[in-house]
């Protein structure tokens, strides 16, 4: 039997249209995009019409780079420090994603100083203790738009306004916002990926506003934009482009039906806590808990229900959730929770089923 899918946030199953769009360039229109004979022109083309349906959802004064993922956009993005001349300071947010986390933490083997910022009980960034990090020191602010662990909203916009008042650039990694809210303008660098939007893995993007250096990351060829070597797969950047594209058509409709289905989910799990904002969160992330469960047990039981305890990226390596640790949660606390994601293809009986079968099984263990 097919579980009932609500890992939404971990990757998102690939839309119908997506997959006719890849179709063409898997089959016969196979050319290099950055060769110069007409089948690598007609690619080439085809990449182009991508960034532009991906642009078209993003600010108007900048460039899009395509990536083999989000987390090589964002290792792109932080290059932009080191052009930061005189200035040696990061400062991203404690719940950040590995991806911005770790690799804001590993510059300082660099020579950087790196802050972790804290956060409220709510999972919402101090805006004081960011402002007492800024200085003529800080080269970069990072902070993701909404929170893959537990779906919170974070202030981009006085985020971004208090990092350019300092003099310091602002990354966004809006990986789990693209394509479902409106991004905001004022970062100078954004991040995102493919497989959260209903799109193809192996593709990501990275947004840099008119103006701002980047060293590569990647040497080689120099094939996107002199920035990023490597060949560039038009099935991939077609993928990419058409799941955006469906995006800013359904943004509305989509966001309708999750919120209903949340609503909903709410409703049926009313024993549990919510961990996070109630107020300043994507609707289609619910991180709950339930004290005295082991979710391990739980997920073990519960067979017929694709859910998470916390980020893809970090299960198996047997480390707590440092966001929900952030927050203030005690280890046992952190045990007891579970994420449950909403999509565009998920019902109301997908989640009515789930609930039936998580609660059922959480009852069986707490009695």
């Amino acid at each position: 039997m097919t579980p009932v899918y609500l890992d939404n946030q971990a990757t998102t199953p690939l839309a119908p249209e997506v997959f006719d769009a890849m179709l063409p360039w898997l089959k016969d229109n196979f050319g290099n995009p950055h060769s110069p004979h007409v089948l690598g022109r007609k690619a080439a083309a085809a990449v182009e019409v991508a960034r532009e349906q991906v642009a078209a959802l993003l600010p108007e004064n900048g460039r899009v780079i395509f990536t083999g993922s989000a987390t090589e956009a964002i290792n792109l993005a932080m290059g932009a420090a080191r052009t930061r001349q005189a200035r040696n300071r990061i400062a991203v947010i404690d719940t950040e994603h590995a991806a911005v986390r770790d690799t804001a933490l590993w510059y300082r083997t660099q020579g950087f100083e790196t802050r972790l910022l804290p956060v409220d009980a709510d999972g919402l960034i101090l805006l004081e203790e960011l402002e007492a990090c800024l200085s003529e020191k800080t080269a970069l602010v990072g902070a993701m738009l909404v929170n893959n662990e537990i779906g919170v909203i974070q202030p981009i916009e006085q985020i971004a306004e208090m990092a350019h008042r300092a003099g310091a650039l602002m990354l966004c990694d809006a990986v789990q916002g693209f394509g479902r809210l409106a991004i905001p303008p004022q970062p100078d660098l954004i991040a995102l990926s493919g497989h959260k939007i209903y799109g193809p893995k192996g593709i990501g993007a990275l947004w840099v506003r008119d103006g701002i250096e980047l060293p590569p990351l990647i040497h080689g060829g120099g094939q996107e934009q002199g920035i990023r070597s490597g060949t560039l797969s038009p099935a991939l950047c077609a993928g990419l482009g058409r799941a955006a594209k469906i995006c800013a058509e359904r943004m509305q409709a989509d966001m309708t039906h999750i919120e209903a289905l949340a609503e909903r989910a709410r409703s049926l799990f009313g024993d549990w806590t919510v961990n996070g904002s109630l107020e300043q969160r994507y609707a289609g992330n619910l991180n709950i808990r339930r004290d005295g469960l082991d979710v391990a047990r739980l997920m073990s039981d519960v067979r017929g229900v694709a859910f998470s305890a916390g980020s893809a990226c970090a299960s198996g390596s047997g480390r707590p959730s440092h966001v929900l640790a952030a927050l203030g949660l005690e280890p046992l606390q952190i045990k007891s929770s579970i994420r449950l994601g909403f999509g565009r293809y998920n019902s109301l009986e997908d989640v009515e089923q789930a609930a039936h079968l998580i609660n059922q099984a959480a009852e069986t263990q707490l009695s």
